[in-house]
């Protein structure tokens, strides 16, 4: 049988003729689905998600009217002007003007899925949420995003990662937006517009697009050295994921949280990838990012089509809520600083399963719009002064790129509790509120809506006493230390990992066109480390810069590496080299697939090569980037295709084997992929750490599966 490979654009296939019979449009893909069909106040309706969307087998007009052509103009004879009267022409090109709306300042590029949040119960001891009760099940959608670039952009460039979760709790909505590393550029909101403008394209050519490699950026950092925690993890791997399904997620600032009793605790949020923390290698992210600029978007739809539902558990970091809100010297209103998972352990309290992907991506993914400041009781916030500017921030944007004030009606937006707001009319209104009276106090409307209690699941901040002090516009003194996490960040990182954030800081300062700007950061990373900064030194070709100064002690924390465990492998994707010999591929194909790997079959050509086994890719379109690792079951030759006028990729002609196979080969050897072969393909993959041959496929393919599992065979980059 064959397997049903993820990407089907359509929920059934096409047939060649175009279809003529009138029929109801068809109904979504298995893995698709739409926002609740809610009301815009809040109520069930009982509707099938379907009512959403489009109905009837005839083509009409936004009114409902049936049209009986959409091809040709209404004109004056077939060959005279176009008439003023053409009612559906000037709908049709109206909307399409009005199809776009403008982006997002930040956060532009992204997508997102459905699915349900199950609370475990864990953490009902600090906080009342309902949603976090045990065995409770809380849909949501989740937008992941790349922060600087344009929608327009690609996927795998080196950039912080969003990860907003939208809870649709039957307390209200609540957003838990937050990024794939711990820690921000900057401490306080008021310089969010700074470091922005400075890490976007230069203003003047609007070029290096989705980039920080480029003088604004770098300029800023290394003046402005409170970024410089953030910028260790920028340069990182974690600043290129392998997929949003193997990526962190933080909720950078800290909240507090409240209890039955009235009893509050101080906590950080964290999302656990249950496949593990996994990145790019810097070659393979800027190969996808022209080969594949979809690469992240394409591989969280093709996981979860292909039933390889992404998890994620969430955790909290707990601190005792004392006036000072520190713990164990870090300040906890700092949104630079972590706390290391050694002094304060995750605790788990829930269960994230993405399960569906959207219908239409504009009204799901590129209108779900986040906020901070979307609350249930139990969850409040601290003092934390980048938090406060994102309350007024998020709601605000959504003025702009929603077109009004009623942007919470919008479907995927919509709260799953009941809604009385007392807020009326502006743009876009599509309730219909009833009564005469929305204010309050009233009696014509009975008094309604009431103020609720606390044992009604009021929302009550919670009391907290402000120092009396005068108006300044300055820090307070403990967020003055800028370089001891950077050190602790990069002191806790394996060998493998520290070489790959000097690389990063090398090609990114080379880069930049300014040598003052460059011999300013190397001052910093000085004050970091001194090999690092030798080493970006000695890669710019540049003077190290002295430092007299002592560099702290620092104790690494283990938790922040990548490197040195064993993660589930579902939803992985391995090419598998087949030519009209095609011995093992259905036995190896099956073992994958028992595993819960996607496999690909990549061959001379496209289409079947046995009456049961089809090529998903061939030799033209496939690319090593595209696989978590490889296997081999045959040595082809030269396919009629591998001609460098046809393909650059074959390069000079070869008598042995394909040149498109060999490059796949060499790249996966290059990137620390696993490889496999058996039979004639073993002759083609040579030998070394990583690389499993044998006489039985399945056999290979768990050895493979073993290496996939720590994501790379590290020892080749060692």
């Amino acid at each position: 049988m064959e397997p049903k490979i993820p990407g089907a654009p359509g929920p059934q296939p096409p047939t060649v003729a175009e279809p003529t019979e009138p029929r109801d449009p068809l109904p979504p893909k298995p893995d698709q689905d739409a926002p609740e069909t809610v009301s815009p106040t809040g109520a069930v309706t009982g509707a099938p998600k379907t009512a959403n969307s489009q109905q009837g087998p005839f083509l009409t007009t936004a009114q409902g009217l049936r049209l009986y052509d959409t091809d040709h103009s209404l004109k004056a004879g077939a060959r005279g002007p176009t008439l003023l009267q053409d009612h559906h022409l000037r709908e049709k090109i109206t909307h399409f003007d009005h199809e776009r709306i403008p982006e997002r300042v930040v956060h532009a590029r992204g997508a997102g899925a459905h699915g349900v949040f199950v609370g475990y119960g864990t953490a009902e001891s600090v906080c009342k949420a309902g949603f976090l009760r045990k065995g409770k099940t809380t849909p949501v959608f989740v937008r992941f995003s790349t922060v600087v670039g344009s929608r327009g952009s690609a996927d795998t460039v080196r950039d912080t990662r969003g990860f907003a979760t939208k809870f649709y709790t039957d307390e209200g909505t609540f957003d838990l937006v937050g990024n794939n590393i711990p820690v921000f550029f900057i401490q306080d909101g008021i310089k969010f517009p700074d470091i922005i403008h400075a890490a976007k394209p230069h203003p003047d050519r609007e070029i290096p697009q989705a980039q920080s490699a480029h003088d604004t950026f770098w300029d800023f950092v290394s003046l402005h050295t409170e970024a410089t925690h953030h910028v260790l993890w920028h340069m990182s791997d974690r600043a290129v994921p392998r997929s949003y399904r193997t990526m962190e997620g933080f909720g950078v600032h800290t909240f507090r949280l409240v209890n039955d009793a009235g009893e509050t605790s101080l906590v950080k949020f964290h999302w656990k990838p249950a496949q593990g923390v996994h990145s790019l290698l810097w070659e393979e992210a800027q190969l996808i990012n022209g080969i594949d600029p979809d690469f992240h978007r394409r591989d969280l739809y093709d996981a979860i089509e292909a039933g390889a539902f992404p998890q994620w558990e969430l955790g909290v970091q707990v601190f005792p809520d004392t006036p000072e809100q520190t713990f164990e010297g870090i300040d906890l209103l700092d949104p630079t600083k972590i706390v290391p998972e050694e002094l304060a352990p995750v605790q788990p309290i829930g269960m994230l399963t993405l399960n569906r992907n959207p219908t239409n991506f504009f009204a799901e993914s590129e209108q779900v719009a986040f906020h901070v400041g979307h609350l249930v009781p139990g969850i409040d916030l601290t003092d934390d002064p980048l938090l406060h500017a994102r309350l007024f921030s998020y709601l605000d944007t959504q003025l702009t790129r929603l077109g009004g004030p009623n942007f919470h009606q919008l479907p995927i937006n919509r709260p799953h509790a009941p809604v009385n707001d007392m807020l009326r009319d502006g743009y876009h209104q599509t309730a219909v509120h009833g009564g005469a009276a929305p204010y309050r106090p009233n009696s014509l409307d009975g008094g309604c809506p009431f103020h609720a209690g606390v044992a009604d699941g009021a929302y009550v901040e919670m009391p907290q006493r402000v120092e009396e002090s005068v108006k300044v516009r300055e820090a307070p003194a403990s967020f003055a230390d800028h370089f001891s996490q950077p050190r602790l960040f990069f002191h806790s990182l394996s060998p493998v990992e520290q070489e790959h954030v000097i690389r990063a800081f090398t090609f990114e300062l080379g880069k930049c066109y300014e040598q003052a700007v460059k011999e300013r950061q190397l001052r910093v990373l000085a004050r970091v480390d001194a090999r690092l900064c030798s080493e970006v030194a000695t890669g710019l070709g540049l003077p190290v810069p002295e430092f007299d100064g002592e560099l702290p002690e620092v104790t690494p924390s283990p938790a922040l590496s990548q490197i040195g465990r064993r993660w589930p492998v579902e939803g992985r994707v391995v090419g598998i080299v087949a030519d009209h010999s095609v011995d093992g591929v259905e036995a190896a194909r099956a073992a994958l697939e028992e595993a819960g790997v996607v496999p690909l079959v990549i061959a001379p050509h496209g289409g079947p090569l046995t009456d049961g086994l089809v090529a998903q890719r061939t030799f033209l379109t496939a690319r090593s980037v595209e696989f978590d690792a490889l296997l081999l079951a045959a040595a082809p030759p030269p396919a009629p295709d591998a001609l460098p006028a046809r393909d650059t990729k074959a390069g000079a002609p070869s008598s042995t084997v394909d040149p498109r196979v060999a490059l796949l080969v060499e790249e996966a050897h290059r990137h620390a992929k696993a490889i496999g072969a058996w039979g004639e393909g073993a002759s083609v993959v040579g030998d070394g750490p990583g690389v499993v041959t044998g006489d039985d496929p399945t056999a290979v393919v768990q050895d493979v599966l073993t290496l996939l599992s720590e994501h790379r065979v590290w020892d080749r980059l060692a």
